[in-house]
C-alpha cells in the first residue's frame, strides 16, 4: 500500500469508529447506513464533490460551507453532519472515500452481512440478483448484500467477489486463457 493511501485510510479508520460508535450508542446505525449510501452516490456522481474534497486550494471555511451544504441536501444525521463538518475543520475531507468504505464494513459486520462486489456484462434482473445472493449466501453461511456494476467488456458472464474469493466466469477471461493457450502451442 503506499503511503499516501495508508495515512488516507488511517484517519478515515478513526472517524469511522468515531462515528460508527456514537451512531451505535444513540441507536441510529439504520440512519448512518442511509447516510453512507447517500455519500457514496455524491462521490460516484459528482467530480465536484471528488475536486473539492481533494483541493488544497479551497479553503476550511469554503469547504466547510460546502459539506454543510451537501449534508442538507442529503438529509444527512446530525452526528454524520458533525463529523463531516470536524473533518472539514481539520482538513480531512479527502479521507471521505474510505471513511464511507470503512463505515460499510463496519455497518455489515454488526448486521452479520457480507458485501459481494458483482461486475456482469449486462445488469442483472431482481431474479438473477436474488438467485446469485441466495447461492452466495450457502457458500458465505452470512447473509449477502451484492454492489453491481456493469462492464459490457466481459461481453458475457459475471465476476464476483466475495472477501478474498474472485469467480470469474466471464467470456472476456475464457477467451484471454484460450489466447494464451493458443501462443504456447504456436
Amino acid at each position: 500500500m503506499s503511503e499516501p493511501a495508508s495515512i488516507s485510510s488511517g484517519i478515515a479508520a478513526r472517524y469511522a469508529q468515531a462515528l460508527f460508535e456514537l451512531s451505535r450508542e444513540a441507536s441510529a446505525l439504520n440512519a448512518l447506513e442511509k447516510d453512507v449510501d447517500a455519500l457514496d452516490a455524491a462521490l460516484t456522481t459528482s467530480a465536484d464533490l471528488r475536486d473539492m474534497i481533494a483541493s488544497p486550494v479551497i479553503t476550511r471555511d469554503e469547504q466547510g460551507k460546502a459539506i454543510a451544504a451537501l449534508g442538507a441536501a442529503l438529509n444527512l444525521s446530525d452526528i454524520t453532519k458533525n463529523t463531516l463538518a470536524l473533518m472539514a475543520a481539520n482538513r480531512r475531507l479527502f479521507a471521505l472515500a474510505p471513511l464511507v468504505a470503512d463505515l460499510r464494513a463496519r455497518i455489515a459486520a454488526e448486521k452479520g452481512e457480507i458485501t459481494a462486489e458483482v461486475t456482469s456484462a449486462t445488469a442483472l434482473t431482481a431474479t438473477q440478483a436474488d438467485k446469485l445472493a441466495a447461492t452466495l449466501k450457502a457458500k458465505a453461511g452470512k447473509e449477502v448484500k451484492l454492489k453491481t456494476a456493469v462492464d459490457e467488456s466481459l461481453i458475457g458472464g459475471m465476476i464476483v467477489k466475495l472477501g478474498s474469493t474472485m469467480i470469474d466466469t466471464s467470456i472476456k477471461s475464457k477467451l484471454s486463457a484460450l489466447q494464451n493457450a493458443m501462443k504456447e502451442v504456436g
